[in-house]
């Protein structure tokens, strides 16, 4: 019978063999998946060098028949030089030298052009198509000459007066021209001023319904009208400012703007475009986090010099905020009036934003007219610049005059100069014509096959 501890020996042996042979097992595993994995890298090193080798080889060959086509072109091209003279030669090269110019100018253009759009477009639009649809205006038709309705044609004579001295002294009272031909019932009063124009028509029809018309009632009449225009510009100016939502200005300030009642721009009223402007530019402004009123003031002010005597010389613009400067407007305003039409250098962002304001207000359709003369005229003027280009042609004014489409021909205008074209033709627009708002320049190249199936 085994006792205890012998029992316990021998246990112990049977264990201490066997981690002995699964140390060594282990061992002998691990020293085989280095081997392996040795074996592994050694494999892919080799296929890798392989590859290298192939593409390398590749490569070569490309470049050998790479270089094997560039020398029979370069032959060919020695072949047609030498067949060339040397003026022949010179212009051929300089000909090549002026496309890759004129291709690598257009793709650079193209490039600028394309990112400033892309990064200014959106933010534009956003804040100027939000200014316009918050906004609407009314807009006012100008006539150049003021008509008197009469009840009948008898009272032309009375209008008349002895040897004519009725005409004379009323043309002496209000400083405008009385018309009086055989136009049934009516009296047309002509004058360069529009206050007095305004003030001889109101005069002109308080006569006609008194009826005592002769040179001494005349001038009193001319006189009271003159008085009550003074407050109803007054007035006009008071309500400009209320509606546009600012603070009172200055008294001068005021009357000045009530006299834009009065004038027009291509029959657009210029107190009522005023009164737009001004809007827009608080909305574009809150839109941008500037100073809404600041920029309301620069809106409703931009256009007062064109409300100054004409004996005051320079663009209304400059002499527009020289007035305004004498009435303690600040900087700001100042430049933001002088610097619309870019005659100024700007100083800060309101000159810019008026200028998008004004343009928006002036180019809506419907906001101004213009007489059919002058419309046709503008119209030919736009159609003939475009075909003084070579390789046009055809042109069409369309969109009454705000888009000028070019048909160009295809075999002497390719995709580059078509983008050039409309470049040289937009800008040749804005240094010779003149127009309201802004015309769009669009080149069309087209180029038709035809085969018939007999």
């Amino acid at each position: 019978m085994i006792s205890s501890s012998q029992a316990f020996w021998s246990g112990a042996f049977v264990f201490l063999a066997g981690a002995l042979l699964g140390g060594l097992f282990f061992r002998w595993k691990q020293r085989k998946l280095h081997a392996a994995r040795v074996a592994e890298g050694k494999s892919l090193q080799e296929k890798v060098r392989r590859e290298a080798e192939a593409t390398l080889r590749e490569a070569r060959l490309a470049a050998n028949e790479e270089a094997l086509k560039l020398r029979e072109q370069t032959e060919k091209s020695f072949q047609k030089l030498s067949q060339l003279s040397e003026t022949e030669a010179r212009a051929l090269l300089l000909k090549e030298v002026e496309q890759e110019a004129l291709q690598d100018a257009t793709d650079l253009t193209r490039h600028i052009l394309d990112d400033a759009r892309l990064k200014a477009e959106e933010r534009a639009r956003h804040v100027i198509s939000l200014a316009i649809q918050r906004y609407a205006g009314e807009h006012t038709f100008e006539t150049t000459t003021a008509t008197v309705a009469l009840a009948g044609d008898d009272i032309k004579g009375r209008i008349i007066g002895r040897e004519g001295r009725n005409i004379r002294a009323f043309e002496a009272a209000t400083g405008v021209t009385v018309l009086i031909d055989d136009t049934p019932n009516a009296v047309v009063l002509s004058g360069f001023d529009p206050v007095r124009r305004e003030i001889a028509r109101e005069a002109m029809q308080r006569l006609i319904l008194d009826g005592r018309i002769h040179p001494t009632r005349i001038e009193e009449v001319v006189a009271r009208v003159s008085e009550e225009m003074d407050e109803s510009i007054l007035r006009a100016g008071e309500e400009a400012v209320m509606k546009v939502g600012l603070p009172s200005l200055h008294m001068e300030v005021i009357k000045l703007l009530g006299r834009l009642r009065f004038r027009y721009s291509f029959s657009q009223n210029i107190l009522d475009h005023s009164i737009e402007v001004a809007h827009l530019m608080g909305l574009m402004a809150a839109e941008l986090d500037l100073d809404p009123a600041t920029a309301k003031r620069a809106g409703l002010l931009h256009d007062i010099g064109k409300a100054i005597n004409h004996e005051v010389e320079g663009a209304h613009a400059i002499i527009g905020a020289d007035f305004i400067k004498r009435y303690g407007e600040s900087d700001d305003v100042v430049n933001g009036v002088a610097s619309h039409h870019d005659e100024v250098p700007h100083t800060n962002v309101l000159g810019i934003l008026v200028s998008a304001a004004d343009a928006i207000s002036a180019s809506r359709p419907g906001a101004r007219s213009e007489t059919l003369t002058t419309y046709i005229k503008r119209l030919e003027n736009l159609e003939k610049l475009g075909l003084s280009f070579p390789g046009v042609d055809r042109c069409f004014a369309v969109q009454a005059g705000r888009e000028l489409r070019v048909m160009v021909q295809p075999d002497q205008i390719n995709d580059e100069d078509a983008f050039v074209l409309a470049r040289n033709i937009a800008r040749k627009i804005e240094g010779e014509l003149h127009y309201p708002g802004q015309i769009r320049v669009t080149v069309i190249r087209e180029t038709r096959c035809v085969e018939f199936a007999k």
